[in-house]
């Protein structure tokens, strides 16, 4: 099952992530097709930005503007400028 998650609930994962499990992490942008079944069974965790399509491109930005954002929470700063 695929989650989408608030900023908060983004920042909440990575926290967890980094305490209490292995500390890698590794995100994988699927193609226009998907991803395949065997990626998604080995997969620990699935995101979704949205359930809309994106170019690549464009959804690495956002991938980096949630990574940013996230931290920004777990350093208790404000993200908005």
């Amino acid at each position: 099952m695929v989650k989408i998650i608030h900023h908060l609930g983004f920042s909440e994962k990575l926290e967890s992530i980094s305490l209490y499990n292995n500390s890698s992490v590794t995100f994988i942008i699927g193609g226009t097709l998907g991803l395949t079944n065997e990626l998604l069974n080995i997969s620990d965790e699935k995101i979704s930005f949205s359930s809309m399509t994106f170019p690549h491109q464009l959804i690495r930005i956002f991938l980096l503007e949630q990574l940013f954002r996230a931290f920004k929470i777990l350093n208790n700063e404000t993200y908005h400028w």
